[in-house]
């Protein structure tokens, strides 16, 4: 036990020097590089260390100390927009169709695992990654046609979930694990008024909290070849406190609507730069998954139904201390996600005893309504395509896993010209995602 608890400080240091991107709303199930390979189907496999994520009563099936440490790279191409945004087209009756493409953007998503089976089934360990995340970045924070609602998001998690398992009898096993969240969160924004002079400041944010939940599985094994498994997640509630807000570039533009004075004259006491506090409140779903897998000889072959409860993430409040209405107040965006179901299909080859070979399907549906859909996470419906390949030398197994996204183009008219929100017009995108893992038995 002691050797598995020492890998630990390495494990954190990996996951807080990664960065994050989004699946479908902004879960990430890349938890590790042999269950991507199956297309995520996994809650009744679960028979290597990242069962501690998929499925904790998996880890019955294990056998005596592993450790497992791997990483995600995934390549997001940026999304890209033609439509009609309330910024820039005010003068010319928001009728000026135009496009923008996002940042392309390069995330690393890591994970680690240590458990420990006993010879009478009795099993504990401790897991690390990011259930969670969101990246999106647009080019010019000046000039972006979306620059006044967002210019960059990034919201990074990492959860450390010590687990234990044992088994009921020769076909039920049970797991359990406490779950401790540490996120963070950065926004940038541009807010722009053509009365006020156009741009009125860059608008940084950054935050840090935690949050507590849990987390239990089931695993039956009615036959030899047939196995059944089912996970829970708790929701999160996670609080961003005491968050430093800075203003920079503050308008010096002198304009009627102010008398002749400028945004910095009469909000700032004339100053190019402000700072305060700021505080965000974010509700992470709930989730629960059911899959069954099925053996036959050297195939196994696996289906899921994954259920992420969005219906949690009902608004994106944040409280900004030092109000300067009506150019600088707090908000609190309606988002209105919807559960959705997920449904994962996957299947493994031992082609020999060291060798396998995988590949998988998802259909993940998008929570986002159209109506609250936003410029942060212009979310479609997705396909998700899997292939992996695992080896065995020795004490090592590495497993290897490619991904592609092939998101639906998504059309949206949810433009407000009245409070400068939303946009008219179809977005399109697509991503891929490359994982490797390594374990050792000792």
């Amino acid at each position: 036990m002691r050797r598995g608890w020492k890998a630990l400080p390495v494990m954190l240091v990996l996951l807080f020097a990664a960065s994050t991107s989004h699946a479908s709303g902004f879960r990430l199930p890349e938890a590790g590089a042999k269950a991507m390979g199956m297309g995520f189907a996994f809650t009744a496999q679960a028979d290597d260390p990242s069962a501690i994520y998929f499925n904790p009563a998996g880890l019955t099936q294990l056998s005596g100390n592993n450790a497992m440490v791997g990483l995600t790279y995934v390549k997001e191409n940026g999304g890209k927009f033609s439509g009609t945004t309330p910024v820039d087209d005010f003068l010319d009756g928001f009728t000026a169709a135009k496009s923008e493409t996002q940042k392309t953007l390069n995330f690393y998503i890591p994970n680690g695992y240590y458990t420990r089976t006993t010879p009478s089934g009795f099993a504990y360990g401790i897991g690390v990654f990011t259930p969670f995340g969101l990246g999106q970045e647009y080019e010019n924070h000046q000039t972006s046609i979306f620059r006044n609602q967002v210019t960059k998001i990034d919201l990074r998690t990492f959860v450390v979930n010590p687990t234990i398992a044992f088994k009921v009898n020769e076909v039920l096993s049970v797991g359990f694990g406490i779950d401790w969240m540490y996120g963070t969160a950065k926004l940038g924004k541009t807010p722009w008024a053509p009365t006020l002079g156009g741009n009125l400041y860059e608008l940084a944010l950054k935050a840090h909290g935690d949050a507590w939940g849990y987390n239990f599985g089931l695993l039956l094994k009615p036959t030899e070849n047939l196995r059944i498994g089912a996970s829970y997640r708790s929701p999160f509630t996670l609080r961003l406190k005491d968050g430093d807000v800075n203003l920079d570039g503050i308008n010096t533009t002198g304009v009627a609507a102010l008398g002749g004075a400028s945004v910095s004259q009469a909000f700032f006491g004339g100053n190019t730069s402000f700072g305060t506090k700021g505080n965000a409140t974010i509700n992470l779903p709930a989730t629960f998954a059911l899959g069954a897998a099925y053996t036959a000889g050297r195939l196994t072959v696996e289906a899921d139904a994954d259920w992420t409860f969005w219906h949690s993430y009902t608004d994106l409040p944040i409280t900004i201390q030092d109000q300067r209405p009506p150019v600088l107040v707090s908000t609190d965006a309606q988002k209105r996600w919807k559960d959705v179901v997920a449904l994962r299909f996957g299947a493994e080859y031992r082609v020999t005893d060291p060798l396998s070979l995988r590949a998988g399907f998802v259909y993940d549906p998008t929570p986002v309504p159209a109506d609250t859909m936003g410029p942060e996470l212009p979310d479609a419906t997705r396909l998700n395509y899997t292939a992996g390949v695992g080896y065995k030398i020795g004490p090592w197994t590495i497993d290897g896993a490619f991904m592609y996204i092939d998101k639906f183009d998504r059309t949206v008219n949810n433009q407000n010209n009245a409070t400068l929100t939303g946009f008219n017009g179809t977005w399109t995108g697509n991503a891929w995602l490359a994982a490797l893992d390594i374990g050792y038995k000792f």
